[in-house]
């Protein structure tokens, strides 16, 4: 396992994260899924296990996953184990069984403290506003908060966890104000809107985390033009058919050829795209398995310039409707 500076901070996380909301299991709020279907407890502490096994020292969670399960089984088993950094989130609720944001003082002071608990933690690596919006940092104290949570000790770095499809408004503002220590951004071969993004938080001494690197599973290649998901998974209503055939068609003509030349897993090739940035200082595949440990940190290698700027044009030209359909599939 390689290992990356988080922007400025002095974190040194693995190039390969733990995407920790799948672990969660299946919880509702309402009749909205939250989740990605059930999950066997006893399968996910082996897949922690493993990836401790395999170097991976960087767990990105949320006190929404699962409301509170993912975070719980963390802390039962990472615990205050000062060599695993742990990230976790703030600012969504189950409210009367609906889904709603609070970025109060009040609120994100009582949430961390609730998170420690479940983390079993003394404190927080990397605090994160679980996709704050502009208005959020003009009309709430949720800036002040994290920064009295770093001075009291229970947080050590904050960043922003930003929304799905509109990163930079809010990205701009932090930068701009020179607050906060990182992001997390949904960048893989399918989404490459936060593009523009990556220098400038570089320069600018922002950590980078990747989140949805395989675009919820499709880019491991496993997905067939007619995949159904459960009811309580999430992807039963962000995947219409129209989107999955759209992307497997331009997938299978385009992309999973550069597996054959680089003898890799089409898994192996998504990863190994965005690291091909040396902006991006970890890449947190959704894990709740051994055998996906094993998966995400195998057979990663260096794609070359021209393939580089090869998967950057069929974006422009190909994805980025598709992009435009999701966004609008919710």
């Amino acid at each position: 396992m390689r290992y990356r500076k988080f922007g400025n901070t002095d974190l040194l996380v693995s190039e390969i994260g733990f995407g920790a909301w799948a672990i969660g299991g299946n919880a509702m709020v309402g009749t909205t899924a939250i989740g990605w279907g059930r999950a066997d407890d006893a399968i996910s502490i082996q897949a922690i296990h493993k990836a401790m096994d395999l170097g991976i020292n960087f767990f990105d969670t949320a006190d929404f996953y699962g409301l509170g399960h993912s975070e719980n089984l963390i802390g039962k088993q990472i615990g205050n184990n000062q060599e695993m950094i742990v990230a976790t989130k703030v600012g969504h609720r189950n409210i009367a069984e609906t889904i709603r944001v609070d970025y109060s003082k009040t609120y994100i002071m009582s949430a961390c403290e609730a998170s420690l608990k479940r983390l079993k933690r003394d404190h927080i690596d990397y605090y994160q506003l679980h996709s704050a919006r502009l208005d959020h940092f003009k009309k709430e104290k949720c800036v002040e908060a994290m920064e009295q949570l770093r001075q009291q000790g229970k947080i050590r770095y904050w960043g922003l966890s930003l929304n799905t499809f509109y990163p930079d408004p809010e990205a701009e503002f932090l930068m701009n104000n020179k607050i906060g220590d990182g992001f997390q951004l949904v960048y893989n071969i399918i989404n490459q809107r936060a593009n523009s993004l990556l220098t400038k938080a570089q320069d600018y001494g922002y950590g980078l985390i990747a989140r949805m690197p395989l675009q919820f599973g499709l880019l491991t290649g496993k997905f067939s033009r007619d995949a159904h998901f459960a009811a309580d998974d999430h992807r039963s209503f962000r995947f219409s058919n129209p989107i999955l055939v759209g992307a497997l068609d331009i997938l299978e003509a385009q992309i999973w050829p550069l597996c054959e030349k680089y003898n890799i897993s089409k898994t192996a090739l998504a990863l190994s795209y965005i690291l091909g940035y040396n902006a991006v200082s970890t890449v947190i595949p959704g894990i709740r398995t051994p055998q996906h440990v094993v998966d995400n940190t195998s057979g990663l290698t260096k794609l070359s310039p021209g393939d580089m700027v090869f998967i950057e044009q069929v974006y422009a030209n190909r994805f980025a409707m598709l992009v435009n359909m999701m966004e609008q599939q919710g």
